[in-house]
């Protein structure tokens, strides 16, 4: 993909300091959008995010913001606009994972996983909202996981969270669509460790048809397409992004 489609636009993206997150900010600021690099507590991550994107000659801030924390988030909105006047997207991507059985896990352990990835949307939807229907374009992106849509072990916090962030997204689609705002999840494959780029995930039921696990770049133009011009009659849906694990 080239031009530069969202020139003018300004998107929040929550967890950007690493994977996914940074190389969604990365592709949207090559597309032209001002980028706000979302981190909770690892400034000197997304630090590294902004100078990459402002050596493009992009346009980026740093937002330190738990998700989880309400007011922090309206805090990071509010900054947002005070630097770049409007917010048009939001891709919330922000999560964290844990294996752990049913047996071993505590309401604490529920609750910080289910914390981030819903609560932690609803917080940055909520914060960002006026904003983004003021847009003339605005779109909500929401980062789903396969474990969401295909179950795992040892993770019932994490697929509960990551099916619930597709009906979230379906509940807003309906909710939004009189002010022409989309809203959409994307779900990634399993990524691949940076050491080790061409690794086939272990199980045989995650294993891509391509041969090889993801790579962040690989789901990050997908973002820039639901966000872009040519999505504006793309609403609700659930996009899988997985080389062929799961036909969705």
């Amino acid at each position: 993909m080239s031009g530069k489609e969202l020139s003018g636009r300004v998107a929040i993206i929550t967890g950007a300091g690493r994977s996914i997150g940074r190389a969604v900010a990365l592709e949207l600021a090559e597309a032209g959008a001002a980028v706000v690099v979302n981190v909770r507590a690892n400034a000197a991550e997304g630090e590294s995010v902004v100078r990459e994107i402002e050596a493009a000659g992009g346009k980026a801030m740093l937002a330190v913001a738990d998700v989880t924390d309400a007011r922090a988030v309206e805090q990071m909105a509010a900054a947002a606009l005070k630097r770049f006047g409007r917010i048009d997207y939001l891709v919330n991507n922000a999560a964290l994972r844990q294996q752990k059985t049913i047996e071993d896990m505590t309401f604490e352990d529920w609750r910080r996983i289910t914390g981030v990835i819903l609560d932690g949307a609803f917080h940055c939807v909520k914060a960002c909202l006026g904003a983004i229907k003021a847009s003339d374009a605005g779109s909500i992106v929401n980062v789903g996981g396969l474990s969401g849509i295909m179950g795992a072990p040892d993770r019932v916090h994490v697929v509960t969270a990551k099916a619930g962030i597709i009906g979230f997204t379906r509940a807003l689609a309906m909710e939004l669509a009189p002010h022409r705002v989309t809203v959409n999840t994307l779900v990634p494959a399993m990524l691949a460790k940076p050491d080790q780029p061409y690794e086939i995930p272990p199980h045989p039921i995650y294993r891509p048809l391509l041969g090889r696990a993801g790579w962040p770049t690989d789901f990050a133009p997908a973002v820039r397409f639901l966000l872009g011009p040519g999505a504006r009659y793309i609403t609700g849906q659930t996009l899988h992004v997985n080389g062929g694990t799961y036909f969705g």
